[in-house]
């Protein structure tokens, strides 16, 4: 049923429906909305059989992930910011061990400077840890991806993060239509493991490998992450046919078709885009959006079909690799490496990327005057003025 809800609760009521039974969590903001409200249903027995494990730190946290899903429960977390960044050893650790965990991140930035506020820094900064990441546009998609990554993550043996724009979306009112516990069932089965640990069937989990197979187990689960291009759109397909309608998959176009200049995001920026976007398609400018929910792994060739025709590519990106510019960007141009790619960083640290600044962004790119990296709105008598003092 379609109701206004914030969206940390929306998507603790989606997760608690999809019936985990271990939930552990370190409460940081802005996540610690979700983590609270599933407390609760556990408390009351809304949410039953589930054990609420409250720990002391967010590696912790990933370690009773770890643990309580090398012993079949299917187990839930959710962290941000410098709690991602802190759970980081566990994180590879659940990668490597192929242990279907779900992990809400409510992305933020991460210091220093301490900074509270959105960007998407922090799960950037994990995207080679071997975690299923995907970005949410609104709060009706993430709360439909917490239904999809726990079927895709089970299918595949794979964890996943399911990305969620910080106080933009989690701390957000809106209309949201909460999937049923009916819907849900029907979407995802019962969690039967792979591999399991059982005192009456003792076996080993996460072993010493040496030079002679190291290869070979990081080869398998770069074949598991090509694997998941085929199954998300699948699980997506379904997901649409159960709920009547579309969310998750690889890719989302959005007026690419015939477009000479594209404009790529992830993330709940992508609203404000379209909204420019269609502003500016109204006044002839020949322009599209193309968003990307499926992050890792990066899906290449729907990013080159949704491209193919476009004479310019901007990428706009929350998050900066220092020293270098963007990160999506090195994937777009992968994919596309034909195409002129201008990379935009907008926003760090909760920053406001309005309509007005996406205006005069993309009209300059339309005109072939958009240099190879810009930083949205930057303050340049600010910055001038630092580098004197310093100098």
């Amino acid at each position: 049923m379609r109701s206004q809800i914030e969206g940390s609760r929306a998507v603790a009521e989606t997760v608690a429906r999809c019936r985990p039974e271990v939930v552990c969590a370190y409460p940081i903001s802005p996540q610690t909305h979700i983590v609270e409200a599933l407390s609760r249903l556990v408390a009351s027995g809304e949410l039953a059989p589930c054990e609420f494990v409250n720990v002391e730190s967010e590696f912790a946290a990933m370690s009773v992930a770890i643990g309580a899903s090398a012993t079949g429960a299917r187990a839930y977390t959710a962290t941000a910011s410098q709690g991602l960044l802190y759970m980081t050893e566990a994180l590879f650790n659940a990668a490597g061990l192929g242990l279907p965990i779900v992990m809400t991140v409510a992305n933020r930035a991460i210091g220093a400077p301490i900074n509270i506020w959105n960007d998407h820094s922090d799960a950037m900064s994990q995207r080679d840890s071997g975690w299923i990441q995907l970005y949410a546009e609104s709060n009706q998609e993430a709360a439909d991806l917490h239904v999809q990554a726990f079927r895709i993550a089970e299918e595949l043996s794979l964890p996943v993060m399911v990305c969620m724009d910080g106080f933009v979306l989690t701390h957000a009112v809106e209309g949201v239509d909460v999937p049923s516990q009916e819907q849900v069932d029907a979407m995802l089965p019962p969690y039967r493991p792979r591999q399991v640990l059982d005192p009456d069937d003792p076996m080993t989990i996460g072993a010493m490998v040496g030079p002679d197979a190291f290869t070979e187990v990081r080869y398998l689960a770069h074949l598991r992450h090509r694997e998941a291009l085929t199954v998300i759109p699948r699980v997506a397909d379904e997901f649409a046919r159960e709920f009547w309608r579309s969310s998750g998959g690889l890719v989302r176009p959005y007026g690419c078709l015939g477009a000479e200049t594209v404009v790529v995001a992830l993330g709940s920026v992508l609203g404000t885009l379209k909204d420019t976007v269609d502003e500016l398609r109204a006044e002839g400018v020949s322009i599209g959006v193309l968003g990307v929910t499926t992050f890792r792994p990066f899906p290449s060739k729907a990013v080159r079909a949704a491209l193919r025709g476009a004479r310019r590519v901007v990428v706009l990106e929350r998050a900066l690799a220092v020293g270098m510019g963007g990160i999506v960007s090195a994937d777009v141009r992968g994919s596309v490496p034909e195409a002129s790619i201008a990379t935009v960083i907008a926003g760090l640290g909760g920053r406001p990327v309005t309509k007005a600044s996406l205006r005069a962004m993309l009209t300059e790119a339309a005109a072939d005057r958009l240099k190879p990296l810009t930083f949205l709105d930057l303050k340049d008598d600010v910055v001038e003025r630092e580098l004197r003092r310093t100098g």
